[in-house]
């Protein structure tokens, strides 16, 4: 049968680093000095150095605002109008820089379909459309917009990318992974949520997959929804953003989820016959929980964390950073396992192998 390819991965992320600036001014937002005192500690055990974002921090992030233009001030956040429109505005400019990554590995030919994930902003005309006319694809390109799906949506725009290759073998598939968590920092002063917007950042990944025998080939995909879980990652449209939670239980569910799911996601395989894991890094917790679950030393989800310390989680953008890493590395015949987690709470997986 027809085999489709992630032929390559092109990245960007905004050029502003945020993560210190942010740190100091959330944990200048916590009025209970145990709350300072237990943040300071869970940002030095993050493992994350560096975080991008579309809107600059304003010198150390210690004033009342924590950027330049004001947009984040204490008692005035933005509504959820003005940030769609800053989404707007810096959307296609990152993905046009993931994009001309992308062009510099490999050419991606006559693009016949485009797939766009996102779960941080919404406009129409939309960033699939501006996409179109900003590269000059013929107007009978096929676009998918795979929105609010959260961490794991680049997952089921590569399993719709297989699909297409296999049912047309010409196809060539253009994804792109935009996610701007930035925009959706809300104004609070509890430790629990403080702690999930340490996580977050901007970036991006442009993708091409199509049936030439190059790359990763994308042998099978599985998803596993983990019972009793469905309200431990929410997201929904607030008037100030985006509202999101993120259980501190989703460790403990991931862990004991992929401990029971793990031969079914591995197709009867051990873990032991897989050379390479990409596994999302939604956060330390969560590649430890994985590590837990499947029995993984921390050398073999090495990529993610590496990417965990250089970007933070950047939502649906974040595995193909994983998966860029390892088509750099991986060696032919080599088999793989990715994964991410995402609303539900869901683990969409996928088995390859590099051709």
């Amino acid at each position: 049968m027809l085999e489709a390819h992630l032929n390559s991965v092109g990245t960007a992320t905004p050029p502003h680093d945020v993560h210190q600036g942010f740190v100091r001014f959330a944990r200048g937002s916590l009025d209970e000095k145990r709350d300072r005192s237990v943040f300071d500690r869970m940002a030095g055990r993050a493992r994350i150095s560096h975080r991008y974002a579309v809107i600059p921090v304003d010198g150390d992030g210690s004033g009342d605002a924590l950027d330049g233009h004001g947009i984040y001030r204490r008692g005035a956040f933005p509504s959820t109008a003005k940030r769609m429109r800053l989404y707007e505005d810096h959307a296609l400019r990152l993905a046009l820089a993931a994009i001309d990554a992308l062009r510099a590995k490999t050419p991606l030919g006559q693009v016949t379909h485009l797939v766009v994930t996102s779960c941080t902003g919404f406009y129409a005309p939309g960033l699939d459309h501006a996409l179109v006319a900003a590269l000059e694809l013929p107007t009978s390109v096929e676009r998918t917009m795979v929105g609010f799906m959260g961490c794991s949506a680049a997952m089921n725009a590569l399993k719709l990318a297989r699909h297409i290759v296999r049912s047309e073998p010409s196809a060539r598939v253009l994804l792109v992974n935009l996610e701007l968590c930035s925009l959706h920092l809300q104004e609070v002063d509890t430790l629990e949520k403080m702690l999930s917007f340490l996580l977050f950042a901007d970036g991006c990944a442009a993708s091409l997959v199509t049936a030439d025998p190059v790359g990763l080939a994308l042998d099978s995909f599985r998803a596993v929804t983990l019972p009793a879980t469905g309200d431990l990652i929410t997201w929904h449209v607030g008037d100030s953003g985006f509202d999101m939670h993120l259980s501190g239980r989703v460790p403990g569910a991931v862990a004991a989820g992929l401990d029971s799911a793990a031969s079914t996601i591995l197709g009867g395989a051990s873990a032991s016959s897989i050379q390479r894991w990409a596994v999302h890094p939604g956060g330390r917790s969560v590649l430890e929980a994985v590590e837990r679950g499947l029995g993984l030393n921390s050398s073999e989800l090495g990529y993610s964390w590496d990417v965990l310390e250089k970007y933070g989680n950047m939502s649906s953008a974040t595995i193909s950073f994983v998966l860029e890493a390892i088509l750099r590395d991986a060696q032919a015949d080599e088999r793989g396992c990715a994964m991410a987690f995402g609303p539900g709470l869901t683990a969409e997986t996928m088995l390859f192998h590099k051709v």
